[in-house]
């Protein structure tokens, strides 16, 4: 029996090592960027990532050995890893609009969870028609200006607006803090579930609710042998897919629950609500009869992603908004300063003050270019690219080192520093339209970030309302210790320490 296992024990370390020859000489022959070499049997440069959630810190360093456009092995998936404006510049600029040929995603395995990958634009592949339809159909019906700007949405606006400010003000006369990423994510939710549904969550279930986006964002950055080891993928060694499985079910059962309760409200005969539920209700006989793409479950995974893609990153730019200012005290009084001659004794801000604010557009430029919450952005080759004599293959993932990209010495004085300033009289960036390869806060080609319009008008509003009525002080601890800037790379880069702060009231 021990002979068997040890003969065994050879045949492995043959087929094991067989296989690392196969890879090296294949390698050579596609021609990828350069990067460790040669790279380690079965781990391939996983060690050379170092500490765990500082991929974006990690990517930098060995970019300043290889190149901005360099090739890194995970297990046994090469991925090429672009962290300089020029390199962005030579994958996605030029002719033949190489952008567009980069515009797949990467098949994560926890999004095979109820089926979720099937329907959701964070998978389906970019010149697939359903991805087409998912996109026009958020477009047209769930962040288009009538919806977030107009009647019911510029009246949702100033709801939030008054319901962060009521929860700031109760804050400030109990003389307790405010934890920013809490306070910020539940007043997009009741932003969102007013768009989508007319509704909104008690406190409690809004906790519980934003919870669940907390863990299912978390799910997504937590690296995953699945993704690094296909062949075992169905395993699902860590339980992560399984531990979706839960989450997605409890997003979906909501979205179940409500259309439910509007189509028992029909039949009675009310009023219709003129939301994005109603449209879905209105257009789902159609899209059976027409064969359409769109369907039910099609409408279920993208409210569900609309909730994660939306509001925990909005929350997660606040916070290091706030971070920024609390520690850079002379540009919060710059703003304080702006807010109190433009709004005077106007108890609450609304879109409509944004642009008569200059000086808050260009800090919300400045928080946009400095902290990028989503500061490793995948993407996959959908066709064979030629780049600087390198190639990257159809099918290789591609990560764009966006918090690199944006903090270019190249492109940028003082960098790492916080300056708004910077776009005061200087080149305007033209980054709202994913064209500028120096800044892309929202991503650039057909993956441009659908959420930007929300975005661009919810960032200033919601830093406008917590910076107008409301001077901030440091909890005693963290004004003695300073503010815990540890940060944990995933989807979403945010603090691991909360930012909390108290209010006093103006």
């Amino acid at each position: 029996m021990a002979s068997f296992l040890v003969e065994c024990l050879g045949w492995l370390i043959v087929v094991l090592f067989s296989l690392y020859i196969f890879q090296l000489l294949r390698d050579a022959r596609r021609r990828l960027p350069p990067g460790p070499w040669p790279p380690k049997p079965i781990i391939g440069d996983l060690l050379d990532l170092g500490e765990d959630g500082q991929q974006h810190r990690a990517f930098l360093r060995l970019a300043d050995r290889y190149g901005g456009l360099m090739c890194l092995r995970f297990g046994m998936v090469p991925h090429v890893i672009i962290s300089t404006p020029d390199a962005l510049r030579a994958v996605f600029g030029g002719e033949g609009k190489k952008v567009d040929n980069i515009a797949g995603l990467p098949s994560l395995d926890v999004l095979s969870a109820m089926g979720h990958r099937a329907h959701t634009i964070f998978a389906l592949p970019s010149q697939d028609g359903k991805w087409r339809a998912i996109r026009k159909f958020a477009a047209a019906e769930m962040l288009a200006p009538r919806r977030i700007s107009a009647g019911a949405g510029a009246l949702l606006q100033t709801k939030i607006v008054e319901a962060l400010h009521r929860e700031v003000s109760g804050h400030a006369a109990r003389g307790t803090a405010v934890v920013f990423r809490h306070a910020v994510l539940d007043s997009i939710l009741s932003l969102l579930l007013g768009v989508l549904y007319s509704t909104d969550l008690e406190p409690k279930e809004r906790a519980v609710f934003r919870d669940i986006i907390e863990d299912i964002v978390g799910m997504l950055g937590t690296a995953n042998v699945s993704d690094i080891f296909p062949p075992i993928a169905a395993l699902d060694l860590q339980g992560l897919r399984r531990r979706m499985t839960n989450l997605f079910a409890t997003m979906y059962r909501h979205f179940d629950d409500q259309v439910a309760l509007r189509r028992r409200s029909r039949e009675a005969g009310e009023a219709p609500k003129k939301d994005v539920l109603d449209t879905v209700l209105d257009k789902e006989s159609a899209w059976k009869q027409e064969g359409s793409l769109l369907s039910h479950d099609v409408m279920r995974a993208l409210l569900s992603d609309l909730y994660g893609a939306g509001a925990s990153t909005t929350a997660a730019l606040i916070e290091w908004g706030m971070v920024d200012l609390l520690q850079n005290p002379e540009v919060m009084r710059k703003v304080k300063e702006e807010l109190s001659g433009v709004l005077g004794d106007k108890p609450l801000m609304e879109e409509s003050d944004i642009a008569r604010l200059p000086y808050l557009q260009v800090v919300v430029k400045e928080i946009l270019r400095l902290r990028m919450v989503v500061p490793l952005v995948p993407r996959k080759a959908e066709a064979d690219i030629e780049v600087n004599g390198y190639r990257i293959p159809k099918g290789t993932n591609v990560i764009l080192n966006a918090w690199a990209i944006n903090r270019s010495a190249d492109a940028w004085s003082d960098p790492d520093k916080f300056v708004p300033e910077r776009f005061i009289g200087g080149e305007t960036k033209n980054f709202q339209l994913g064209q500028d390869f120096d800044m892309i806060p929202f991503g650039l080609g057909r993956r441009i970030c659908p959420g930007m319009p929300l975005a661009q008008k919810l960032i200033p509003l919601i830093l406008g309302t917590l910076l107008h009525r409301f001077e901030w002080e440091l909890p005693a601890e963290v004004k003695e210790a300073g503010i815990d800037m540890t940060e944990k790379c995933g989807v979403v880069l945010s603090l691991v320490t909360p930012l909390t702060a108290i209010p006093k009231e103006i």
